[in-house]
C-alpha cells in the first residue's frame, strides 16, 4: 500500500491504538471497513428505492415472488416473508393497486391464488436490483476474479463461526 492509499479506517485505528495498546489494528481495520462497505450498500438500495418509488416492504415482496420464479402462493409468500397473512394481504392490496401484481386464480385449486409479478413489477424490481448490482460491481470489481474468490471463501469461514458452525473461541488459536 501506498502511504497516499489511506483510507477513512487508517485514520480511525490509528486515533484507538493509542487508547486501546491492544487493539488489533487488522481485526479493527478489517470489521470497520465491513461495516462502512454494509452502510454504503444500504444507504445505495434505500436510494434505489426512493429512485423507483418503492417502500422496502414492497420491494421485498416483490423479491421474494421473483424468487419463486414470478409467482407464488399468498401463503407462501407469508412463509417466506414471515408475516401473518392478514399482513400480506394488504401488501398485495397495495402492489396490486399498483399494477405491480395481480392475482390469478389457482390451475390446481380453484379455492387458491396466485400471485403474479407484472411486467410493471418485474422491471421495477430489476430495476432496483441492478442499481445495488451495479454498485457492488464497482466496488468489488478493483479486485481480481481470484482476489474475489479468495475474499469470498475468507468471509465465508468468517461466517462460519458467527454462526456458530466453525472453530469455538478463534482468538484462543
Amino acid at each position: 500500500m501506498e502511504p497516499t492509499d489511506r483510507d477513512w479506517t487508517d485514520e480511525h485505528v490509528a486515533r484507538w491504538q493509542p487508547v486501546l495498546p491492544g487493539l488489533d489494528p487488522e481485526i479493527e481495520g478489517a470489521v470497520t471497513r465491513m461495516k462502512k462497505f454494509s452502510v454504503h450498500l444500504r444507504r445505495v438500495r434505500e436510494q434505489s428505492l426512493v429512485d423507483f418509488d418503492l417502500e422496502r416492504h414492497e420491494f421485498d415482496t416483490l423479491h421474494k415472488i421473483a424468487g419463486r420464479g414470478g409467482s407464488a402462493a399468498p401463503s407462501d409468500l407469508a412463509a417466506d416473508l414471515d408475516l401473518a397473512p392478514a399482513s400480506v394481504t394488504g401488501r398485495l392490496d397495495a402492489l396490486e393497486r399498483r399494477g405491480l401484481v395481480r392475482r390469478t386464480p389457482s390451475t390446481s385449486d380453484r379455492r387458491r391464488v396466485v400471485v403474479e409479478l407484472t411486467d410493471e413489477g418485474r422491471t421495477i424490481w430489476l430495476g432496483a436490483m441492478d442499481v445495488v448490482g451495479h454498485e457492488e460491481y464497482r466496488l468489488l470489481g478493483v479486485l481480481s476474479g481470484e482476489e474475489r474468490t479468495h475474499l469470498n471463501d475468507m468471509l465465508r469461514r468468517v461466517m462460519l463461526v458467527a454462526e456458530g458452525q466453525g472453530a469455538e473461541e478463534p482468538w484462543r488459536n
